[in-house]
Formats: C-alpha cells, sequence, structure tokens
C-alpha cells in the first residue's frame, strides 16, 4: 500500500510509519522499546477507512461521533500523546497490562508489543462496534496477545488481574478503586486526569508509603470516560451567537458559567490589565494554568476563537485560536492575552501576560486573575509541583500552595514544594 506526496513520490505506508516515528523520536520517545513498537505497528491497520497520510500524521483521528450531538465520542489518539503515555507506562517484556478504552485497538498493539510474547494486554470498551472494531483490527494485525472486553472501564476487569500496569487512554475526573484494587504492589497506573476546570495531566501513579505518588505528569486532554463514573463535558456557550467565540464549560464550571449571563458579555466595554510576568517564545504555561484553575473560584476553561473575531478586534486571545478564560455568576468574563514586552539584555524575545475583562464585574474580575498571575510569578514559579492521592489528604492551605480536591474516592491533592 502506498500514497502520494507533492513531488510525486510514492511512499509506503511503512516509509511513512519510519518518518512519524523519527518526529516522535526527536522530543517525546525516550526509550529504545517504545520507538521500536511505533516502528513495528502499523497504525493504518486501525484506521482501514482514512488516507494514509492521516494514519500516519501527528493528530487524533476520531472515529465515532455521539448520535444525537455529533460530539466525538471516541478517537485515535494523537501518535506524540500515545508515545508520551507508554514511556510514562515503562512496561517491561512479561508484564500484564490492563487498558481502559480500547478505541481502535492501536494502543493494545503497541501494548502488546511491549510486553512480549510472554506478556498480555486486557483491554476494555464500553460499545459493542468499538469492541468488535478493535478486535478485527488486532486480528489484521496479526496480535495475538490480547484479548477485548465488552463492559465498564470504570470496573477494571479482575478477572485477568492484578496487573502490572493499568492504562486509561479516556480523560478521568477521578480514579475508581478497582483500578487501584486490580493493580500489583508494584504496578504503576498512567491515566489522564482531569483536575479542575480545563486543567487536566497524565499523571503516572505508584503506591508509596501513604497511598499513591504521581512519579511524572504530563499535561494532555483526552476523550472523557463514559460509564457509571462519566466526566461529562457541558455544551459550549456561544458568546457572539456567531460561533465565532465560544467556551467550553465542565462540571465543575457550573452555575458560575451560562449561557443566559454570558452571551454578549464580549459587546460590553473591555477592561486591561498587564500583569509584568512574562514568558520566552516556547516556554511553557502549563504550570500557570494549574495555579489558576486551583486558585480561582471558577477554574479556567478554553475560549476558542476564530479568526474573524481576532480580526474585527472583538477578542485578543494569548494564541491564535484558543485562550484560557474564567467567569462569574453575574456574567462578567475575564481571559488571558500576550502582548510583545522589553527584550532581555541578550537580546531574547520576551511576552508580557495580560488579563481583559468583559461584563459589570469585568474590571474587577480580570484584576483578581492578574493578582493571581502575580502571587503565582513572585512565590510559586520555581517551584516544583506534586501531585498525590493520599490515604489520609492534608489540610487544604492555598496561600502554601497546596490543594486539595475532593472526589468521590480519592481527594487528589497539588502541591507546589
Amino acid at each position: 500500500m502506498s500514497t502520494t506526496v507533492s513531488n510525486n513520490r510514492s511512499l509506503s505506508a511503512s516509509e511513512l510509519r519510519a518518518a512519524l516515528a523519527d518526529r516522535l523520536r526527536n522530543d517525546t520517545v525516550r526509550t529504545a522499546p517504545v520507538d521500536n513498537a511505533l516502528r513495528s505497528v502499523a497504525r493504518h491497520l486501525f484506521l482501514p477507512d482514512v488516507a494514509l497520510e492521516t494514519a500516519y500524521a501527528d493528530d487524533p483521528v476520531y472515529t465515532k461521533h455521539d448520535d444525537a450531538t455529533r460530539a466525538a465520542i471516541s478517537a485515535a489518539s494523537q501518535p506524540r500523546i500515545v508515545a508520551l503515555m507508554l514511556e510514562q507506562l515503562a512496561v517491561e517484556p512479561g508484564h500484564r497490562v490492563l487498558e481502559l478504552g480500547a478505541g481502535t485497538g492501536y494502543n493494545a498493539a503497541l501494548l502488546a508489543q511491549l510486553v512480549g510474547e510472554n506478556g498480555h494486554v486486557t483491554t476494555i470498551d464500553v460499545d459493542t462496534d468499538l469492541v468488535d472494531g478493535a478486535r478485527q483490527h488486532l486480528a489484521t494485525a496479526g496480535v495475538t496477545n490480547t484479548e477485548v472486553i465488552l463492559g465498564d472501564g470504570a470496573l477494571g476487569h479482575s478477572e485477568a488481574g492484578p496487573y502490572d500496569r493499568i492504562i486509561a487512554t479516556v480523560g478521568a475526573f477521578e480514579i475508581p478503586q478497582a483500578w487501584l484494587d486490580q493493580l500489583a504492589p508494584t504496578g504503576r497506573l498512567v491515566v489522564p486526569l482531569r483536575l479542575a476546570g480545563a486543567a487536566s495531566r497524565s499523571i503516572a501513579i505508584e503506591r508509596d508509603t501513604n497511598g499513591y505518588t504521581a512519579r511524572d505528569s504530563d499535561m494532555c486532554t483526552f476523550m472523557p470516560l463514559r460509564g457509571r463514573i462519566a466526566d461529562d463535558i457541558c455544551s459550549s456557550i456561544d458568546l457572539t451567537t456567531t460561533g465565532e467565540v465560544t467556551l467550553q464549560p465542565h462540571a465543575d464550571n457550573t452555575p458560575a458559567t451560562t449561557p443566559e449571563t454570558l452571551t454578549g458579555v464580549l459587546d460590553s466595554p473591555r477592561h486591561d490589565t498587564w500583569t509584568g510576568v512574562w514568558f520566552s517564545p516556547g516556554e511553557s504555561v502549563e504550570w500557570l494554568y494549574l495555579w489558576l484553575t486551583l486558585s480561582l473560584t471558577n477554574p479556567i476553561m478554553r475560549m476558542e476563537v476564530q479568526a474573524s473575531a481576532k480580526d474585527r478586534g472583538l477578542v485578543e486571545p494569548m494564541f491564535p485560536t484558543v485562550a484560557m478564560a474564567t467567569t462569574t455568576a453575574e456574567g462578567s468574563l475575564a481571559y488571558l492575552t500576550l502582548r510583545p514586552t522589553t527584550p532581555t539584555p541578550e537580546g531574547e524575545r520576551r511576552f508580557e501576560i495580560g488579563v481583559i475583562g468583559h461584563g459589570p464585574g469585568g474590571s474587577e474580575l480580570a484584576e483578581h486573575v492578574a493578582d493571581q498571575i502575580i502571587t503565582w510569578n513572585q512565590h510559586f514559579r520555581t517551584r516544583n509541583v506534586r501531585i498525590t492521592i493520599p490515604d489520609t489528604p492534608p489540610a487544604a492551605a492555598p496561600q502554601e500552595g497546596t490543594f486539595v480536591l475532593e472526589r468521590g474516592h480519592h481527594a487528589i491533592t497539588v502541591t507546589w514544594e
């Protein structure tokens, strides 16, 4: 099987796969086993209805949509994120692995390659058509050391446990007790965990003396887990009635984020405030995002922006198509923006973070968000962040950098140390 690129030379699937693996090896893949798995497993066999270029692009491929809302509910994840999580999982030959979220079966095939002929992979999905598809794809690819189970991933699959490794390829708001019960005492669990609002991180946790501690943590977002502990995304809010600027709230953003109070808010006078806090090009803002998510009364959420809204000066988002925003119950909005500032003495470019507010309390909200940015910069920017799921949670002390996130099963703590 081959495809044609712009220089009219046909590239085979193996060439495209090697090119993708080369790109990932430059900035994501750290170990030879993960690199070999990416080079060995044919992703296009798990995406038979898309073009080869699409199958081997570093992009997610959405494979199933909700019949009523047309929202995407299943996907072949972005290869870069797949590789990142496989590195976090640290699979070894002979391991027994449980995967929550079979999807197309591609990730299970990569795991099967990593555990080898003496290991075994069990993967679960909630929909019959996805399970049937994953089984067919794995068979086509010649993968034999896997089992695809129909069921609610929140319950795991105790029959094949305990597991040396458990990986969730769906986003979760909390960690079910079943996953912890089925994890071997020395095992590792990797899960994309939504901490609050739009702040989600893939964490790799292991058991210690007082619960579980994240050994690794990276920013990422996944389709939410469906089933009995589903983390459903709320309907987006159109701020403009034209679809040019929309907010994506989660359950913990309501009731402070509603279309009744926010539609048309951008037509109200704006208030700009600047923080004196700057970032260099390419420097990650993920820890600032996490701080704001946890320190603000209403966690930050994604505000997606079309070019037309920028072109006519309606909004000035921090990035070309997105900014992080918060809102209040009375209908005020504040979002992050950027502007060039004085270069460093060495001539390095810098960008200052600002906040733009709209609505009846927009100026006060913008000033409050700016104060939190300054607090993070002055007291917490250089600290390390530790995420734990302790048996006995500490007392929350936000002013000292300790946040306790209550959950139905296990509280999550986030600490700037």
